[in-house]
C-alpha cells in the first residue's frame, strides 16, 4: 500500500518503511510528524481526495537533519570587473514513514 502526499507545495509518493526529506523545520531526531494532506491511498480499494482524502494520515518519524549538494551561482558582466560567487546549501528533515493509518 502507497499514499501520495503534499508537504510544503510538493507532493511524496511514500510507502511504510520508506524516508524522504522534507523541508526543515522545528523537530528533533526520534520526534514523529503527521502528514494530514494525502491525495491519494492506494490499496485493496483505492481512494482519490477532492482535494484531501478525509480520515487518512501518514505518520512519520524525524531520523537526522540533512544537507543537500551545495548548489554555486555565478554572476559576472563581461568587459566589467565586476563578478560575484555565491554557494547555498538546503537543509532538510530526513523522515522515515512508519504508518498509513486509514480510519
Amino acid at each position: 500500500m502507497y499514499a501520495i502526499i503534499e508537504d510544503s507545495g510538493r507532493q511524496f509518493k511514500v510507502a511504510e518503511g520508506e524516508k524522504i526529506d522534507v523541508d526543515l523545520r522545528a523537530a528533533k531526531a526520534g520526534d514523529t510528524i503527521e502528514f494530514d494532506k494525502v491525495l491519494f491511498i492506494a490499496g485493496d480499494s483505492p481512494r482519490v481526495g477532492a482535494p484531501y482524502v478525509a480520515g487518512v494520515k501518514v505518520v512519520g518519524s524525524v531520523e537526522e537533519q540533512v544537507k543537500a549538494r551545495k548548489v554555486i551561482s555565478y554572476k559576472y558582466t563581461r568587459r566589467e570587473p565586476y563578478h560575484r560567487k555565491v554557494g547555498h546549501r538546503q537543509q532538510y528533515l530526513r523522515v522515515k514513514i512508519t504508518q498509513i493509518a486509514v480510519s
